[in-house]
């Protein structure tokens, strides 16, 4: 799951965890089971509503900071899906025409970068900033992004003040005593009740499959009898559930860094997934540090590095750098370095500066803006739909011994993450409304083949995920990463897999047999 760079109500940076006419009717699928086929209904009807109706095109809105030529449009989808003809939201949306020529087009191509909580409104400017490595897609798609359902401009919902959520610095997430976890369930408390006052009208609706029925309504409406789509994290999830509930209406699906799709994982057990998989990338980074202490200075042992790290945050809970970075504000900052090898240098160059006495450098790199309005709603407003997502989609322990139990028992070996991790998600034993039971991801017949890419030492999304779609999506091509851990890695210079997924997404063709990669290449200081 591309659990977004979102700060939590613990103040933790998570993840943590994308041609009018007739559409066909979904086949008989998992979703109906669960729901009488009346969802499935109503997103053929809302399906065949959008087709005839197309998409209003315009200039997007200035201060939606999207240059032309890329236009902007709304999509009207059900809120409730069994109710097709009931009440409506409007989803924002995104596009910009393929580079080629017209007989080179092959369609739209959507995107979803994660989250849950992720815009993919950004995606068209691939186009725009002529990224090299989209640039043969760009021939032959629209590439289209979408703000999903409670995201953005898309019905947005809101758990809690934007400033208030902001404020800082938070409470240490790792807690010291039973007060101090006291005051952490409280806090988690509070924020489920926030987000049922503020968005319950929205919160029974806001899942994963409403998401995925919302993606066919969008396919629907640009006019495509089948989806191109590529989904990055908790895209992949999507893309997942989107294949389960329409495996007729898939053309070409790239899933890249793969949350894996068990029901059994969905989603308390994924995050103690996580817990692990962070340590190991947190040690991977270390190293690297330490490794290049010539230039940092930090340590010239990964012990060391750890041991300068606990130095750090223990100065900044007894006064906080700034007044405003304390030890939870540092564990998002140093987060980023677990998650994408492109914060390896930004993170351990900041803390360089530290060391040197630039404590500044630090407060600018780690602290929140407060005077940033309209970025601290998108922060809040991410946050919420993390929440009431992974809340809504299935079932969490409603036990706090559990939880404590649980994470006390990780955090004695995996304690970079486990705590924050733990706050972050603890809104969902107090989740107030009915929480439901995920879609079994299967292959339905007439899915085609799916590409799949992931690195071995992912931290957000870990990679026997990825090998889980794999069997569970027959046809599918499984691409490995070897020895890398970068989070999204169909966006990193890598040939080998840079080759696959552009030969894939033109011509439909995948290797007779799965991939390993070697790793792209190391950051340098």
């Amino acid at each position: 799951m591309r659990r977004t760079a979102v700060l939590g109500s613990a103040g933790t940076l998570l993840a943590g965890v994308l041609i009018a006419g007739a559409v066909a009717a979904p086949a008989a699928t998992a979703d109906g089971r669960q729901n009488g086929n009346s969802a499935s209904y109503g997103a053929k009807v809302a399906a065949d509503r959008a087709a005839k109706k197309g998409i209003a095109w315009a200039d997007c809105p200035a201060d939606w900071a999207l240059e032309k030529p890329i236009q902007c449009g709304y999509v009207s989808v059900p809120l409730d899906y069994t109710k097709p003809n009931g009440k409506q939201i409007k989803l924002a949306v995104d596009r910009i025409g393929n580079t080629g020529t017209k007989g080179e087009r092959q369609g739209s191509l959507l995107y979803n970068p994660g989250g849950p909580g992720g815009s993919g409104m950004a995606f068209p400017r691939r186009v725009v900033t002529k990224n090299a490595i989209w640039a043969d897609a760009a021939k032959a798609y629209d590439f289209v992004g979408f703000d999903p359902r409670g995201v953005g401009r898309s019905t947005p919902i809101s758990c809690i003040d934007p400033q208030e959520f902001v404020k800082a610095p938070k409470l240490d997430p790792v807690p010291h005593s039973e007060a101090e976890k006291k005051a952490q369930r409280k806090l988690a408390a509070a924020y489920a009740d926030g987000c049922l006052k503020r968005s319950g009208w929205m919160l029974p609706q806001m899942t994963t499959a409403n998401t995925a029925r919302d993606l066919d309504v969008i396919r629907a409406a640009l006019g495509d009898k089948k989806l191109n789509y590529v989904g990055v994290s908790y895209g992949t999830y999507l893309g997942a559930v989107y294949g389960t509930l329409f495996p007729t209406h898939v053309r070409r699906m790239v899933v890249d860094s793969v949350v894996d799709p068990s029901k059994d994982k969905i989603w308390y057990e994924a995050n103690l997934d996580q817990d692990v998989a962070f340590e190991g990338r947190f040690l991977d980074w270390k190293k690297w540090v330490a490794q290049n202490d010539a230039t940092f200075h930090i340590g010239s042992t990964a012990t060391k590095v750890q041991q300068a790290y606990d130095k750090l945050r223990a100065a900044a809970k007894k006064a906080p750098f700034g007044g405003l970075v304390g030890p939870a504000e540092l564990d998002s900052l140093f987060q980023s370095a677990a998650y994408y090898d492109s914060s390896w240098v930004p993170v351990a160059s900041t803390w360089s500066k530290y060391l040197a006495g630039d404590t500044q450098a630090l407060v600018d790199a780690a602290a929140p803006d407060l005077s940033d309005t309209k970025g601290n709603i998108a922060s809040e407003n991410g946050n919420a739909v993390y929440t009431a997502v992974e809340c809504t989609d299935a079932k969490w322990p409603t036990s706090w011994q559990k939880w404590d139990r649980d994470n006390t028992r990780l955090n004695k070996d995996y304690p970079f993450l486990t705590w924050g991790n733990a706050w972050l998600n603890l809104p969902c034993a107090t989740w107030g409304v009915k929480q439901q039971t995920p879609v079994e991801v299967r292959t339905g017949k007439g899915l085609p083949p799916v590409l799949i890419a992931q690195s071995t030492r992912d931290a957000a999304t870990p990679y026997p995920g990825a090998v889980e779609l794999h069997k569970r999506f027959k046809g599918s091509r499984l691409i490995t990463e070897k020895d890398a851990g970068s989070h999204g890695i169909t966006n990193l210079v890598n040939p080998c897999i840079n080759d696959r997924v552009k030969a894939y997404l033109l011509t439909g063709a995948v290797d007779s047999k799965d991939v390993t990669c070697g790793p792209h290449a190391t950051p340098k200081p």
